[in-house]
């Protein structure tokens, strides 16, 4: 139904696809797997038409070759693209939204029977016909994209991560709802990013590294490769590493996508400096010199106490002079220390002066 030969993409001189080939039969699910940056929804956009692929690339929707047809010829061709992000209109209603999907030529005559189905597939949007799609929860958008793709009659439904920000119960029924589909006849590519679930519904698989396919598959062996295990489903799920169980790659490093490489190395820890390290001195410095000068000066004066008396004596001064005018001097620094307040002055009738009332007189 849909198929791809050697499709390649270039922006500038990068290439996003490298000679991707791949085919999907009517009624079957397809998923594509691969990392960020590899190339999913690029291959989706090519197909639809919405990416230029190189003139080497083949496109075919039917055994109808639509390479470099713009997109909506491709869309009468049969295709449908349900893009990451939805890109409803969202000031229009439920209803209104999936007429406008039914806007090709190949799905007007039959509107009316697509709308009855689409709505019978999505119970939910059925009591909501009238409602704003802005005003809408994302796993009601998401059903209203799906309905309006659904809307054009296609043989091929493209979907690009239809799970995304969907809560884990949502994204259950939006598979559900897939496998519904699949049931109609209608061929799915998908891209998802949650591969567990997606491999779940999927008949095969291809795996995308850097713009090529480097392994395909049946799902189910996908699930249990231990390769697709550590780069896309968390881990080993299964114990089988035989070489029965090994999907086929084109080379061994194939098993390895970007994803599982290790982490780049973090970047060394630089503390953020502490304030006494801004100063010519630290905290602990300061104090401790600040200690020395006073010790300093406790010395000095224990050292004049210890040279009084001989200095006294050769002058004919007692030691107990010398001793209580020392005791006197100690006094007065303690009291300067402790800022004791200065005595008042006395009055100027003490002092033998006259007041300032006397001297007005």
């Amino acid at each position: 139904m849909l198929e791809c030969r050697e499709l390649t993409v270039a922006y500038g001189q990068h290439r996003a696809l490298d000679g991707v080939s791949l085919g999907i039969a009517p009624g079957e699910i397809v998923v594509i797997l691969g990392a960020n940056g590899a190339g999913k929804s690029t291959l989706l956009r090519a197909i639809a038409g919405l990416v230029p692929p190189a003139a080497a690339s083949g496109i075919a929707i039917g055994g109808r070759p639509v390479a470099g047809l713009p997109p909506h010829e491709i869309v009468e061709a049969g295709l449908a693209l349900v893009p990451e992000g939805r890109q409803l209109f969202g000031d229009l209603s439920v209803e209104e939204n999936l007429l406008l999907g039914a806007y090709a030529r190949r799905a007007r005559a039959a509107e009316r029977e697509n709308l009855e189905r689409v709505l019978a597939l999505f119970p939910k949007l059925a009591e909501r016909r009238a409602q704003v799609a802005r005003t809408m929860s994302g796993g009601e958008q998401q059903m209203v994209a799906i309905g309006r793709a659904l809307m054009s009659a296609p043989s091929v439904l493209m979907l690009d991560e239809p799970s995304l920000g969907l809560s884990p119960k949502l994204c259950t029924a939006l598979f559900r709802t897939l496998a519904e589909v699949r049931r109609t006849g209608v061929g799915i590519l998908l891209v998802e990013q949650n591969a567990r679930q997606g491999l779940a519904i999927a008949d095969r698989g291809y795996l995308l590294e850097n713009g090529r396919i480097v392994g395909e598959g049946p799902a189910a062996a996908l699930a249990q490769d231990p390769a697709v295990q550590k780069a896309y489903l968390g881990g080993a799920a299964a114990t089988a590493t035989g070489p029965e169980h090994a999907v086929e790659r084109p080379s061994a490093q194939a098993a390895a996508p970007a994803v599982s490489a290790p982490p780049a190395a973090m970047p060394r820890f630089v503390p953020t400096p502490r304030a006494d390290t801004l100063i010519p001195q630290s905290i602990d410095e300061l104090a401790r010199r600040a200690g020395e000068i006073q010790t300093e000066h406790v010395r000095a004066a224990r050292g004049a106490r210890a040279t009084a008396a001989p200095i006294g004596a050769a002058h004919g001064i007692g030691t107990d002079t010398l001793s209580e005018a020392l005791a006197r001097i100690e006094a007065a620094a303690a009291r300067a220390r402790i800022r004791e307040p200065e005595p008042k002055p006395r009055p100027a009738s003490e002092r033998g002066g006259a007041s300032d009332a006397d001297k007005g007189e």
